[in-house]
Parts: structure tokens; sequence; C-alpha cells
């Protein structure tokens, strides 16, 4: 009996170097595919992923990396993911990062990425998926109860939320709403909550002279003290020296 590896190397011996899996991806609707080498420039990339950058091809983005494509903190961010990703030798999945849109509202995406080896079992670049958490919930038929929460969380992530109250409006038990939220989302409501807050606040961070400690009432923390503890937590350094570093 042939070993089920026997068979896949087989398989992947008789590909053409033409043959390309990420067109699949242009037809799951709400899923972005990447490729990028060594280097860290695209190398391939499917379609709903070149149409989100506005490019009318792929080849647009071929060749191109983050800083070329992205703002800088969000460039720098996938940067040290990718960095991780190389190093090790290991997938980074479930990983929610956070976009806001013109209305600055928050719009959580959901990112997977995988080392590429090489024929010589080195580690030859990253590939990855990116997903939309309102394109990816209708995957979740048992979690629907989730959006409710995450709904009220979008509009209302600088104002103090009760988690308690937050499950009652699933109509789950604070308990039974963790353990989905963890399901869905790769961590609980409260470090979600948190890291909302970090993020909206990077934004103003960046593009306002507003003091510290007003951000971090702004955001729904309770002193500057508390911001700065979470910030670094989640940022690897301090709201100044990020401010500074922007």
């Amino acid at each position: 009996m042939t070993a089920p590896e026997s068979i896949k190397s087989e398989f992947l011996l008789l590909l053409s170097p033409e043959t390309h899996f990420e067109v699949l991806f242009d037809h799951l609707p709400g899923v972005s595919f990447f490729a990028k080498n060594r280097d860290f420039r695209l190398v391939a990339a499917n379609r709903a992923f070149w149409e989100r950058l506005g490019a009318k091809s792929e080849a647009e983005v071929i060749g191109k990396h983050d800083f070329e494509l992205f703002p800088e903190s969000l460039a720098r961010k996938f940067r040290e993911d990718d960095e991780q990703v190389v190093a090790t030798g290991k997938p980074k999945l479930k990983i929610v990062e956070l976009f806001f849109n013109r209305q600055g509202l928050p719009d959580w995406y959901f990112t997977n990425k995988f080392p590429v080896f090489g024929r010589d079992g080195s580690v030859v670049g990253v590939m990855g998926t990116v997903q939309s958490y309102t394109g990816r919930k209708s995957a979740f038929v048992p979690h629907q109860q989730i959006d409710r929460a995450v709904a009220y969380l979008r509009e209302h992530f600088h104002e103090p939320v009760n988690l308690t109250d937050l499950a009652k409006r699933t109509g789950m038990s604070v308990r039974q709403f963790n353990r989905r939220f963890r399901e869905v989302f790769g961590t609980n409501p409260r470090t979600f909550l948190v890291k909302t807050r970090v993020q909206a606040a990077c934004e103003t961070l960046r593009t306002s002279d507003k003091p510290i400690a007003e951000i971090a009432l702004d955001f729904g923390f309770c002193d500057q003290s508390a911001f700065t503890q979470h910030f670094r937590r989640h940022m690897g350094l301090t709201p100044a020296a990020y401010r500074r570093r922007s």
C-alpha cells in the first residue's frame, strides 16, 4: 500500500510551474489570499486581495511590500508577524487585526499566516488568508448571537462596557458568552475590547497632539496608568514612545 506522503509527493512532482492553487480563492467570497517571498514582497495575490487595495490586476501589486501598500503602522505589524513565521517555520493563526473605516468605526479581520517551504526544507516565504468578521460570520451559524455583541462593541467600544450586560445582549450566560466568543475570535471579550481601544488610540496618537491622559479617558481606560499598561502589553511600547515613533 502506498504511503499517503508518497502519493502527495508524486502528485506535486507532476505539477506544471503554471499551476496556481491561489485561483481557488477567487471563488471563496470575502477571502483574500497572498503569498510573499523571503524579502516579504508579494509574489501572488487573489482578486479579493488586490481589489481591496484598489489595484486593477494582480500585476500591480506583485513585487511590492507592505510598506508600499499600507499605512506604516499597519505595515510594521504585518512585517513583525511575517518575520516571526519565517524565523520559526510555524504558522500564526487567528490573528485579529483591526482597521477603521472613514466613519471611525472598527472592522475586524482574521488573518492566518503559514510558512512556505522550499525543496531543501528551508522557509522561502509566507502565505496567508485574510477574511473580515462580516464575511466570516456566515460560516459560524451556531455563533450568530455573537454578532449582537460585536455590533454593540463596534459602536460603543470607547464607552464603559459591562461584559455581563454584553452577555445578556446575546441571550447567553457569561460563561457561554466567553466560550463562544473565544471560539470565534480566539480570545476573550475583555481582551478583544482592550485591543480595540488600544488600536483606536493609536489612530489618535498619530493624528493629534491631544494629551495622553485625555486619550486614555476618551477610549474607556480609567486613567493614564492603566492605558499605558495595556498599550505596552499589546503594542510593545508606551503610548508616548509610539507617538514619537509615528
